[in-house]
């Protein structure tokens, strides 16, 4: 066998979704889970709400040939191949949102992060503050916000000065360990600060005792302006020591480590629970493998199929609420403002030149070379298989047709009888080698 074929990347099977934990869950109780919310569930955690069918209802149809599907061809072997849809949705679907981590970490590597040292910077809070941002999803704002705010003010009083800014790329995350509501913050933020005429000042550490101090103190002071903490529990939280609130940050990519800022950019925008970790333990019992407990030691969680439900239906964000935020130099405004700077001045046509100790951010890709990442590509990246290429011969697949009519659907699955599983269609046996 030749090295290049080794190395090509294999054939895209399509996956069954009907066939992993989650799904079963959610389609044999779903409907029971709703029915028993108002009861169960509503006293507690507030009302159930509305994106939450409608998206459960389309993870149900992701993968599914029944929901539509793109009838691909081979020309070298003539074999036909009918691909289902994915749902799209966000912060929920496994595969769906692996796509989105993969999509958005590229276009951290290549169109936003300069090209200077980012340090990943985790945010914390009390549990006693959870179940305020799980009634109120609004409320999610004020901690990324918060933990942007304590960065730049505390990058300020390094540098003395107000008018430069780090980059800060926000991800609120609303999960934990054991699929429970946890809502904390991950944040991408330069090692320094950009000035106004775009030179980089670079910072060698953060204080982030400081910086959780602070954001300590924002939060605490958005949610009393939100009228959500009354002026006695305000005081108290403040007096808690240890607090609760937490700024953490180890990691740092190095200018020199672009995989590493992608790898760090794709964990902050992942999905909520991994499917390896669900297992069935009869009809309506599940376990969550988790890390160990420092506590307990405990390394997974067993609950009833509608808790289960309840958890992972809750890290379902609100229609149109931005889950990423960009602050500061890697705001809309900024990156828009350098872009038309560099188009004015090029590089190497008397830009100022920046002190021999700091570094000049190179120019980014102007709006109109920026490529969108194809669906075909996000598989390759993610499992290293290519989607358009032929399971039989491996020759390149060619999109015949994509049909979403039902009855069209029906009516094809029908002939082929096939129900809802993925498959395969071959018109004859590939040449011979």
């Amino acid at each position: 066998m030749s090295a290049s074929a080794v190395a090509a990347p294999a054939a895209y099977r399509p996956r069954h979704p009907e066939q992993t934990p989650l799904y079963r869950l959610l389609d044999t109780h779903f409907e029971h889970y709703v029915r028993t919310h108002s009861e169960r569930f509503e006293p507690r955690y507030g009302p159930l709400r509305h994106v939450v069918p409608r998206v459960v209802a389309q993870y149900l149809d992701c993968g599914r040939l029944t929901s539509g599907f793109a009838r691909l061809r081979c020309p070298k072997c003539a074999s036909e191949h009918l691909l289902a849809f994915s749902c799209q949705t966000r912060n929920f679907c496994p595969s769906c949102q692996a796509k989105r981590a993969a999509l958005f970490a590229e276009r951290v590597r290549n169109e936003i992060a300069l090209p200077v040292p980012h340090r990943h910077v985790t945010f914390t809070i009390p549990k006693a503050l959870r179940g305020l941002f799980e009634r109120d999803r609004r409320l999610l704002g004020v901690l990324a916000r918060s933990a942007y705010e304590a960065l730049r003010r505390t990058y300020a009083a390094y540098f003395g000065r107000n008018d430069a800014t780090p980059g800060v790329i926000a991800s609120i995350q609303t999960f934990g360990s054991f699929a429970n509501f946890h809502p904390h913050v991950h944040t991408t933020v330069t090692e320094g600060v950009v000035t106004p005429d775009g030179t980089f000042l670079p910072l060698l550490e953060p204080d982030l005792d400081s910086v959780g101090e602070l954001f300590r103190r924002l939060v605490l002071a958005g949610l009393r302006k939100a009228d959500r903490l009354s002026e006695s529990f305000h005081d108290r939280l403040l007096s808690w020591s240890p607090s609760g609130f937490s700024a953490y940050g180890k990691q740092v990519a190095h200018t020199d480590e672009p995989g590493k800022l992608e790898r760090l950019a794709r964990y902050i925008a992942r999905a909520p629970f991994a499917l390896g970790k669900i297992h069935l333990l009869g009809k309506d019992r599940v376990r969550v493998d988790t890390p160990p407990d420092p506590k307990t030691a405990a390394t997974h969680v067993e609950m009833d199929a509608l808790e289960f439900i309840h958890r992972v239906t809750t890290q379902i964000p609100d229609a149109r609420r931005h889950l990423i935020r960009y602050y500061g130099a890697y705001s809309h405004r900024s990156r828009g403002a350098r872009r038309a700077q560099e188009e004015a001045h090029p590089t190497g046509t008397g830009a100022k030149k920046p002190p021999a100790d700091v570094v000049e951010p190179a120019p980014t890709q102007s709006r109109h070379s920026r490529s969108r990442a194809s669906w075909a590509r996000l598989i390759r990246r993610i499992y290293e298989v290519d989607p358009l290429l032929c399971p039989r011969c491996r020759g390149p697949l060619e999109v015949l047709s994509v049909l979403v009519d039902p009855k069209v659907v029906d009516a094809i699955l029908r002939h082929l009888h096939v129900t809802d599983q993925p498959t395969s269609l071959h018109a004859r046996d590939p040449p011979a080698a």
